[in-house]
């Protein structure tokens, strides 16, 4: 009995070790809305449909703030209104 509570025990003691990890969107293979709206901002840019672009840019940011992908989606919007070229397409 004794036997079996210690095993018990170092079982749950480990599990954090075995289980236990911390998500980063740097390194992350799963595809976020956010990836998703960015690249199709960029397909539109390919296409030269600015417009479209821009709606998926914004539509990014409103939606999805905390994306990755938020900060540049919103530093291409305000270049764009500001007259700051092709709105870093590159």
């Amino acid at each position: 009995m004794i036997g079996r509570s210690l095993a018990l025990t170092l079982a749950f003691a480990i599990a954090p070790l075995q289980c236990g990890h911390s998500y980063d969107p740097a390194v992350s293979r799963d595809e976020t809305p956010g990836d998703a709206l960015w690249q199709l901002s960029r397909k539109f840019r390919e296409q030269r449909d600015e417009a479209a672009a821009r709606r998926t840019l914004e539509y990014l940011v409103e939606r999805y703030p905390a994306s990755r992908w938020a900060s540049a989606a919103q530093e291409e919007l305000t270049q764009a209104r500001d007259g700051g070229g092709d709105g870093g397409a590159g």
